[in-house]
């Protein structure tokens, strides 16, 4: 595999086109391309279409490919569009022009800053994650691409699910399709697409939808984005959690949508924007059931903050009645969402990670998991509180969706297993602490936001009652911005940075894949031929063989339902010279290799895949022929006289 960063160019470019000209072009018939903080709505309504065209495609006979993209575009832009000769323009519904440039200019330098940031993660531009859930996601792109498939009942697939949020897969299946290059490279690119483009333009939007587009907002917001190792570099150490960094990425442009339909006067604009709402809730929801329900929270603390401000700056005995309905429906939604989304047992009892005290302390300065903590990051959120606590009814709004993240992560990772409340409102984020401090900089960024807003306003103010002659407040400025950017090689990121690195490092100890199980896999197109079957543990990477190999595989992850014959062979392959049975399931499954990868599994832990032994530890005999190996533990046998 190329160890050369231009083969990652051209899918990389694919990933940002999927992500952008879809929701740019619908924005466009619908808002029009003059309010930038609408505009950057354009990510998450992209992943909208492409989960939505992705679905659509096979039941219109289409393959995975450009075209139904196209045609799903066209659509939704032209809808867009007449709601836009219904509504009418909104009243100044124009970004002045300096803004506009400065924050452009400043989503790209947060694009090249968070983009080095994963390259350096990755280390190489085909570097796999080596976590537990790199197993499903990298077989379930490559499934999409051999289908030419991406629709949301069919990637379930590859672990027997009939139905699975494919926003991030059909943007890595994207790549991978139209550039030919190798699936963990197509799942590299897609992932720094989300990150340096999707994350920090929805940034931007959320910031300004609640504080205006200002330069100073537009400029901070997006500087702001690449100084935090709780998003989106924590989700790529931890899991690896690809879907939910996609959701992740655009839930902040999720919420700026229903702060426009808060904001908006008329039935006619607040229709066009509950429509933009659910388009912008269906790119959230496709991402990930759970930044879905991030989305709801975060939103709802927004919703109740600015409706009782208003009924309170114009107490009427009706409105009362009206916000207090709306809050009491708000509220069943929400119960019906916590109770339908709860997660298995078995699959949410991870523990916290520290004592409450410290868990608060942690969501205050924006730095969990014991990480440095950032000078300019925690300054301006002091400012923020201070300036919440000034202006009340002016900033609340800001402050409502830090508040409830930072009830929610202090529950997860600062209290008991046995918590009721805990197991309440955190279950459905599997009780995880990883997940709701990856949300922390979502809710946070505003606030932080609010805080450089405060400073901006006291030098100008310092400057005019100085009469500092232009030069001088250019100056301030400048420097002022490279003060703001230097929080993307703060500790607090490079540390984390440091961490996910460890994730992705291919070494002959790696986790998940060693070096020479790599190179054994890579090398499967000359060994086995194109219709070859391969049954190997999951537990140690050999399922793999699917999408690095690009060979057939009996097994494409750890979980989904193993049948009667794939269990016997599981735990009696290795008995294949003495038990006849053996080679009637071989035949019966039609498999026609095996990769042994020795007992070393991607936990570490000698207690799981205790139900493949037969799969371990296998010697050549008349039945297995030693085809190919690498190293002391990496071998391929090809099945013989079944």
């Amino acid at each position: 595999m190329s160890d050369s960063w231009s083969v990652i160019v051209m899918p990389l470019i694919v990933s940002v086109l999927g992500l952008t000209v879809p929701g740019i072009a619908v924005m466009a018939a619908g808002w029009g391309v003059r309010r930038l903080r609408l505009l950057a709505l354009a990510p998450v309504v992209s992943i909208a279409i492409l989960g939505i065209s992705a679905t659509l495609a096979p039941l219109l006979g289409l393959g995975w490919s450009p075209l139904p993209i196209l045609l799903v575009t066209l659509l939704a832009a032209g809808a867009a569009f007449g709601l836009r000769r219904w509504v009418g323009p909104e009243p100044g519904d124009r970004t002045p022009r300096a803004p506009f440039a400065w924050g452009l200019l400043a989503l790209a330098a947060a694009a090249v800053a968070i983009a080095l940031q994963m390259i350096s993660v990755f280390g190489a531009p085909g570097n796999i994650s080596q976590t537990f859930d790199a197993i499903v996601h990298l077989n379930t792109v490559a499934y999409a691409v051999a289908q030419h498939d991406a629709s949301a009942f069919h990637i379930g697939a590859t672990s027997d699910i009939g139905f699975y949020p494919n926003g991030w897969h059909t943007v890595a299946a994207l790549a991978a399709e139209m550039t030919g290059v190798s699936v963990p490279v197509a799942v590299n690119a897609a992932t720094i697409a989300l990150g340096a483009v999707a994350w920090p333009v929805s940034v931007v939007a959320l910031s300004a939808a609640l504080l205006g587009e200002r330069t100073a907002v537009l400029v901070s917001s997006a500087a702001l984005s690449t100084g935090f190792g709780a998003f989106p570099l924590l989700l790529l150490y931890f899991g690896v959690l690809y879907p939910n960094a996609m959701g992740y990425a655009v839930l902040p442009g999720g919420i700026a949508a229903v702060v426009h339909l808060l904001r908006v006067r008329g039935v006619a604009a607040r229709v066009g924007a509950g429509v933009l709402v659910l388009a912008a809730a269906a790119g959230v929801g496709l991402s990930h059931p759970n930044a879905f329900l991030a989305m709801v929270a975060l939103s709802a603390a927004i919703v109740v903050v600015e409706l009782i401000g208003e009924v309170w700056a114009h107490p009427t005995r009706r409105g009362w009645i009206r916000v207090a309905a709306i809050l009491a429906a708000l509220a069943l939604v929400m119960l019906f969402l916590w109770r339908f989304s709860r997660t298995g047992y078995d699959m949410s009892r991870w523990g916290p990670w520290q004592s409450t005290a410290q868990a608060v302390g942690e969501a205050v300065l924006l730095s969990p998991r014991s990480y440095p903590i950032t000078i300019t990051i925690s300054l301006l959120m002091i400012v923020g509180l201070i300036t919440v606590v000034r202006r009340p009814r002016r900033n609340l709004v800001v402050l409502a969706p830090w508040v409830v993240a930072s009830v929610m992560f202090v529950l997860v990772s600062g209290t008991g297993v046995g918590n009721p409340i805990r197991e309440l409102v955190t279950n459905p984020w599997y009780n995880d602490s990883f997940r709701l401090a990856a949300l922390l900089p979502v809710a946070g960024i505003p606030l932080v936001v609010l805080g450089a807003l405060t400073v901006v306003d006291l030098a100008a103010a310092a400057l005019t009652s100085l009469r500092a002659p232009g030069a001088v407040r250019g100056l301030v400025a400048a420097v002022g911005v490279v003060i703001v950017f230097s929080v993307a090689v703060s500790p607090n990121v490079l540390r984390t940075a440091n961490d996910a690195r460890d994730s992705f490092a291919l070494t002959p100890t790696s986790a998940l894949l060693t070096s020479d199980e790599e190179a054994l896999l890579e090398r499967l197109p000359e060994t086995t031929p194109a219709d070859a079957v391969i049954a190997g543990s999951a537990w140690t990477g050999a399922s793999l063989a699917y999408a690095i190999g690009d060979r057939e595989v009996l097994r494409k992850h750890v979980f989904g339902n193993i049948g009667a014959d794939e269990q016997y062979l599981d735990n009696r392959l290795k008995d294949i010279d003495s038990d006849p049975k053996v080679c009637q399931v071989v035949d019966r499954l039609g498999v026609d290799y095996v990769l042994d990868f020795g007992a070393q599994n991607v936990w570490n832990n000698p207690g799981v895949g205790f139900d493949r032994q037969g799969l371990y530890g296998l010697t050549p005999s008349a039945h297995l022929v030693l085809v190919d190996s690498q190293g002391p533990d990496a071998r391929l046998f090809r099945i013989e006289g079944c």
